[in-house]
């Protein structure tokens, strides 16, 4: 069974973003991305995933992780088995 792939929102500037961007690089993790601020459609669909407007949010198959820092996202990859 493969693992679905992250999908990322994203507003440009945003140094939060940056920070979980360049998380998913350094340990090879492959995510699709939308600028929120440049793609209203990714912005709605953002909200209603996630009930908020903040950026970075990731979606991960079913589950979302909204408004985050690296620590946050280190954690939500380890409870995953995706890094150790």
């Amino acid at each position: 069974m493969s693992t679905p792939r992250p999908f990322l929102y994203v507003k440009s500037g945003c140094p939060w973003c940056t920070e979980a961007e360049d998380y998913l690089h350094e340990h090879g993790i492959a995510y699709g991305k939308a600028d929120v601020n440049a793609d209203s459609a990714a912005l709605e669909e953002m909200k209603r995933l996630s009930g908020q407007t903040k950026a970075p949010t990731m979606r991960w198959g079913d589950e979302i992780l909204a408004d985050f820092g690296a620590e946050e996202l280190d954690a939500f990859l380890r409870e995953k088995s995706v890094v150790k």
